[in-house]
């Protein structure tokens, strides 16, 4: 499958221009040479073991030459190319014609446009600067010439440049033409140094002097826009005065909440209303969110029968789910010269092409069975679920067995069974079974049951990458009938243990369902893309990235058609506001209070402010700054945030434990230290920073006793190859001496104590709503904050005034969850839940409520959506208020401002722009800081 006979004669003489080293006489005896890590992936995932490969280091190990580094060069996914970042942070250099030499030495498949992957093959015997190309099922094509791979290797091998191919011609008797696309950094100092490196080397920069007008023409256009607002501004401080200016921001806030000198309960829930301004984050662009199809073919779409054994009704757009899930499980090849495409591939003169790389075969191409399920929260994906699994539960395969697997988050794993019991008739329920590791008796049975439910972190204990057989018992011992991931996205981390696990189950077929499929990038798109298996090279990260994330961030039209195309035929997504849905809903309002600081917590938020803008600008002042003064910057940051919400979440928890790192590089692991450690992780989580090993989220996060935070899956590797930090090189026994968060998000397990008789403006602000005259009848209310250390302080003065409440926080057990949940469902006392925003973002049905109070802002807009969809669903009968508490001209503010560029670069995936992402590197997070502070 990754690659097809040559028709003509393999020729051993030579050529003059066939200068590459795989042009030696000895290599045409031998098989086309196709690595271990760039097998076929057709090979690869064909298998009933398929071998989802780790890649080369990632650009932590760059420049190490010890044997240690060269041991840790399988620990995360991805070579050269795979590594390069796909959120803007590398721009277009240039693009270099040439031609692959060496092609009558082997017979990998190439076609005119194909993509196809550059590697450097440093290990060549006859060139140690030589530079492979490979179609995209991993056969090799041939070489780059010697004298121009003499030119990129160095460049390749520092990673100051990402090459990409892609065929200009057809391959001839002893070369083909081929376009090379350079790619590097888009930093404004690193690049004009690579930009110097490559003039001197005269490699093209047409792409780069390009950006570089673009950019000034941005510049100007921004400049001019700054000083028309500033004379429009200027203009109203004359007739309005400057406290009505400051309001009348650009989020459109029209009126001030101040704490100072009111009483509890005064004011009425019109005069709240009258001093806040309505905002739905939503409406942000919503109508250009393209996932493929247009409302009006969903809306078409034919239905399938309610299975029997369910005994709800399905909704009409439930049952068009079920058709389409059906029909996704079972695809069809495209027929010849039908213009037809299916997932991608389509069939012409006999010959199937996908359109995506354009690599073509002559021999059918393995079709994924499943897709994504992307409906928004709250439209019963799970019930969609269910009736497919009544509707079509007959094993595929004859080795294969009828049992569905469902991996779910903790908290909702008992939900999936609930659901079974209550939407099917008693005799038609299927047999649910949750499974919690290997330990318990039915590890060996788990293909008895209809429905297995598991976790994420079960799955991932048990995955072995380096298993040649299946086990004889646990989850991958069974060849599932389907497999199933409640919040998909989950798996977004591609080098994520728990998503390399998800990927090497077997199964007929395989299902994510999330309402939101891409959370922060476009990269979060290829795992769901890996994980179903789909056939024709975006499989590989390398190739994706090339293909799609990079074309669209750049604005390419014919990208944004590619990725329209893509989800067409693998994601099925219909949203809350569609007409055909149907939900009848009632109205949902968003809305934001404005509310001043006590003049005692300005002073503290003014003194953090200052604070902060020194340590930025001693930051930035400083050519290599440890990482302790990083972290004191961002714990600074961390306490301007929690000052919004109460002075008493603010402490110094880091400056001992920095001057201890400094003088002793690792600390010993005492009680006082480990606290001290858990501290320092929570500002690395709360600041999202990302994994230095495979530049991603902080997952699973730990840290170590040299302060380095990692994901868990990544550096548990490396100690596992090497035992050394690879950040400072400090040693490492083993895995047990990571140090974990102190509860879920990095919570710190002190007890905060404050003053119930003084509280702060916010907690003011948030009992008046609660208290308000005018509430309707019945009123229940879930208030979500990030710090459970707030709800603590927010506890005594609901006592105080009488208001009945229940908790959900990551320090309960989920019998305790669902406990709590009961009472707030169904005691009419109770009216109020605290909720902390992790453990409410996913899975939870909280319809009893019909107010949310968002105490916080949370730097990542999705998580704060599917916190409110937990409310504003389906079931939910009554009219639902969103309040968002904001403190007037703090950092709250700009908080806000970067939610709104996270959704616009959610949504510009599927528009026609040339809007780029910025990178998530260190560099661009202090450019962000630095408009915090603004």
């Amino acid at each position: 499958m990754g690659f097809t006979p040559r028709k003509r004669p393999i020729d051993l003489t030579t050529n003059d221009n066939d200068n590459s080293p795989g042009s030696r006489p000895a290599l045409p005896s031998k098989s086309p040479r196709i690595s271990s890590s760039s097998a076929s992936r057709g090979q690869r995932f064909g298998q009933d073991t398929a071998f989802v490969p780790l890649s080369q280091a990632s650009q932590v190990y760059a420049g190490g030459d010890d044997e240690d580094d060269a041991q840790a060069a399988d620990v995360v996914q991805g070579s050269q190319e795979a590594n390069d970042p796909s959120d803007g942070s590398y721009m277009h250099y240039g693009d270099l014609p040439t031609k692959i030499v060496g092609v009558r030495y082997y017979r990998g498949h190439a076609t005119l446009g194909e993509h196809v992957r550059v590697r450097r093959e440093a290990t060549n015997q006859y060139d140690s600067n030589a530079m492979r190309v490979d179609n995209v099922m991993g056969a090799q094509i041939g070489h780059i010439p010697r004298t121009m791979a003499a030119k990129l290797a160095k460049y390749m091998d520092d990673q100051s440049l990402a090459v990409e191919g892609i065929l200009t011609g057809v391959i001839g008797a002893y070369d083909c033409p081929i376009v090379l696309k350079l790619f590097g950094t888009s930093q404004p100092e690193a690049r004009q140094a690579l930009k110097s490196r490559m003039e001197a080397d005269k490699l093209p920069l047409a792409g780069f002097r390009q950006a570089e007008r673009d950019e000034r023409k941005r510049q100007k256009e921004r400049e001019k826009a700054r000083k028309e607002a500033a004379k429009l501004a200027r203009s109203l401080a004359k007739g309005k005065g400057a406290q009505l200016l400051q309001a009348e921001n650009k989020f459109g806030y029209s009126n001030l909440f101040t704490g100072e000198g009111l009483n509890e309960g005064e004011e009425s829930l019109e005069e709240l209303i009258g001093q806040s301004s309505t905002f739905n984050p939503r409406d942000i662009g919503q109508v250009a969110e393209e996932f493929g199809l247009k409302e009006s073919d969903l809306e078409n779409m034919p239905m399938a029968d309610t299975p029997t054994g369910l005994a709800t009704e399905l909704l009409p757009y439930q049952r068009q789910g079920l058709a389409w899930m059906i029909a996704r499980e079972n695809p069809v090849l495209p027929w010849n010269g039908g213009g037809e495409v299916v997932q991608l591939w389509k069939k012409k003169d006999n010959k199937y092409t996908n359109i995506a790389t354009n690599y073509s075969m002559s021999q059918p191409p393995l079709l994924a069975s499943g897709g994504i399920l992307a409906d928004d929260m709250g439209l019963g994906k799970t019930i969609q679920i269910i009736s497919l699994i009544l509707a079509n539960s007959q094993p595929k395969t004859p080795s294969g067995s009828k049992t569905t697997l469902i991996i779910a988050p903790v908290g909702v794993m008992s939900n999936w069974r609930n659901q079974a019991r209550d939407h099917t008739h008693g005799d038609k329920a299927p047999n649910v079974f949750i499974y919690h590791g290997q330990k318990k008796k039915e590890a060996g049975n788990l293909d008895q049951y209809d429905v297995v439910v598991t976790s994420y972190g079960a799955l991932a204990v048990e995955y072995n990458p380096d298993a040649k057989t299946p086990p004889k018992k646990g989850l991958f011992s069974v060849h599932w009938r389907r497999v199933v991931l409640d919040e998909g996205h989950t798996i977004r981390n591609p080098q994520s243990k728990g998503a390399l696990a998800a990927c090497n189950l077997r199964a007929d077929s395989r299902w994510t369902l999330t309402g939101t499929p891409i959370i922060n990038t476009l990269k979060d798109l290829y795992s769901q893309v890996r994980f179903l298996r789909l056939s024709g090279g975006l499989e590989d990260l390398a190739v994706f990235n090339s293909v799609l994330i990079r074309p669209l961030v750049s604005g390419d039209s014919d990208a944004r058609l590619l990725l329209q195309a893509l989800m067409g035929t693998i994601c099925l997504r219909r949203r809350k506001d569609m007409n055909f849905v149907n939900l009848r809903l009632p109205p949902l309002t968003s809305r934001i209070l404005r509310v001043k600081f006590h003049s005692h917590e300005q002073e503290k938020y003014d003194m953090f402010q200052s604070e902060a803008k020194g340590m930025l600008l001693d930051f930035k002042n400083k050519e290599k700054s440890g990482s302790a003064t990083y972290s004191h910057l961002l714990e600074v940051i961390l306490r301007m945030r929690q000052v919004c919400n109460h002075w008493a979440l603010c402490k110094n928890r880091v400056d001992k434990l920095a001057d201890l790192i400094e003088k002793n590089k690792v600390v010993p692991l005492t009680p006082e230290n480990v606290k001290a450690l858990q501290d320092l992780l929570q500002i690395r989580i709360e600041s999202q920073d990302t994994c230095p090993i495979c530049l991603d989220d902080l997952d699973q996060p730990v840290i170590t006793a040299c302060a380095h935070a990692f994901d868990r899956s990544c550096i548990e590797q490396v100690i596992e190859r090497q035992h050394k930090c690879p950040m400072c090189r400090a040693h490492i026994d083993d895995p047990s001496t990571l140090v974990s968060p102190a509860v879920e998000m990095g919570e710190s397990m002190d007890a905060v104590v404050a003053d119930p008789e003084n509280p702060s403006s916010k907690i003011e602000a948030l009992i008046k709503i609660l208290t308000a005259q005018g509430q309707a009848p019945g009123t229940k209310t879930v208030v979500f904050s990030q710090w459970t250390s707030f709800l603590n302080l927010v506890e005594p003065h609901l006592h105080r005034h009488g208001i009945g409440f229940a908790r959900i926080d990551g320090k309960m057990s989920s019998n305790g969850r669902d406990n709590s949940i009961h009472r707030f469902s169904t005691d009419p006392a109770c009216s109020v839940l605290l909720a902390s925003l992790s453990v409410c973002s996913i899975g939870l049905n909280l319809v009893a409520a019909n107010q949310t109070i968002l105490a916080d802002s949370w730097w990542a807009p999705a998580i704060e959506d599917q916190a409110v969809d937990r409310v504003y669903r389906l079931g939910q009968k009554r009219e639902t208020t969103v309040w968002r508490l904001v403190m007037e001209d703090s950092i709250e503010d700009r908080v806000l401002a970067i939610q709104e560029n996270k959704r616009k670069l959610m949504l510009e995936a599927f528009r026609e722009t040339n809007t780029k992402k910025r990178a998530e590197d260190r560099a661009t997070r202090v450019a962000d800081l630095e408009n915090l502070l603004k």
